[in-house]
């Protein structure tokens, strides 16, 4: 039975024998593409179907099922949509709630490694002021979160359930962290300004230069303005179709897991700082993957750009809540600090770092942690 509007359940991952099976023959009877004939087409060939065989015959979903159900699995109706996420309290009575917000292609596993080190940080090292207790919502549509059936759901209606969802895990002050579609669901709590928000941290600053900007750039500034658009002419395809067409996507996702692999493995190999397999792992980038296969969450979660694009323009003032930016050298999408300080009047931490991509969390998620711990060390 679906939990009743306002309760909390807990949620064992566990898929059916059945449907590892119909993946691992679905993954055999793949009828491969011919070989890319130039080098930046997408995925090579080579290296794909090495995925999806690894996929079929050494991957152990199971480890990553007892993985979120170790750290506390569980689910709630929000808004009328069932959703899961990922619940760890620190042992530290002082400890600050945090929110950990996903983009796409990510979800709740992206954060697996910060959730020891920020719910526990002496027992990895770390000081006891720095706790937090910890809340991983997978967004509608994605992971093990239903499936919404109506138009609406963008960043700014996901930001109102995650606000729902803390005031009914109990936590009355709070802080949120997020990258990629994280990000513009951080900044819209941000600019709700719900009570008790004490501030936020992304590791993707939804800051876009002005034409001004542009033209008065620093060298620094300028290797940034290149860089994204690189990504705006050549890497952003997925992006485009998503917003535009994610039905017409959604039917290969839907069907192919090799497909979807290739399709998610892409936003991996151009956006990760290094070689994905090396900067992330195989296991890894296929834990993700499942998180989209299993319930059949490609054209629902493709459906957010399609949604985002709809919504009405952020506020145009500068953003008064206290908040922390990171800036990895592998990110698409990147921000000086002159930049962020004209938009938000309260920069409690900036720092480009020297390694790290688009997913932070997976690649560099000891940095990123104390980044965290660097920002909200002012505002407990």
């Amino acid at each position: 039975m679906p939990p009743l509007p306002t309760t909390v359940e807990p949620f064992r991952v566990a898929v059916d024998d059945g449907e590892l099976d119909r993946l691992a023959r679905r993954l055999a009877d793949t009828r491969w593409p011919d070989r890319e004939t130039a080098a930046d087409q997408g995925p090579e060939l080579d290296r794909v179907r090495a995925l999806c065989e690894y996929w079929a015959t050494g991957y152990d979903w199971r480890r990553c099922e007892r993985e979120m159900n170790d750290i506390g699995s569980f689910r709630t109706v929000l808004d009328g949509v069932g959703v899961h996420f990922l619940h760890a309290r620190s042992p530290e009575p002082t400890a600050l709630p945090l929110l950990l917000c996903h983009g796409w292609p990510g979800s709740v596993l992206e954060f697996r490694d910060l959730i020891g080190p920020l719910t526990d940080p002496v027992a990895h090292g770390g000081r006891a002021q720095d706790a937090f207790h910890v809340v991983v919502p997978s967004m509608p549509g994605f992971g093990f979160s239903d499936k919404p059936v109506t138009t609406g759901w963008g960043t700014s209606r996901i930001a109102a359930a995650w606000i729902e969802l803390m005031r009914r895990l109990g936590y009355e002050e709070w802080g949120a962290q997020g990258g990629d579609w994280g990000s513009a669901v951080v900044e819209a709590i941000s600019r709700t300004a719900p009570a008790g928000f004490r501030g936020m941290h992304v590791n993707l600053p939804l800051v876009f230069p002005t034409e001004r900007e542009v033209a008065e750039a620093t060298p620094d500034e300028q290797r940034m303005i290149e860089r994204a658009q690189r990504y705006r002419s050549v890497l952003d395809g997925y992006a485009r179709e998503q917003s535009t067409r994610p039905q017409t996507i959604g039917y290969s996702l839907a069907d192919s897991p090799a497909g979807l692999a290739a399709w998610i493995y892409t936003l991996f190999q151009d956006v990760a700082d290094g070689d994905p397999e090396v900067v992330v792992g195989r296991d890894e980038i296929l834990d993700d993957v499942m998180m989209y296969w299993l319930p059949n969450a490609g054209a629902s979660s493709a459906r957010l750009y399609w949604e985002a694009s709809r919504e009405s323009q952020a506020p145009s003032g500068p953003n008064p809540t206290p908040a922390g930016f990171s800036v990895f050298p592998g990110e698409a999408v990147q921000a000086s600090r002159r930049w962020i300080e004209r938009r938000y009047t309260d920069v409690r931490h900036y720092r480009q770092l020297d390694r790290g991509g688009h997913f932070a969390a997976l690649e560099q998620p000891a940095v990123l942690t104390e980044e965290i711990r660097e920002t909200f060390r002012s505002l407990r």
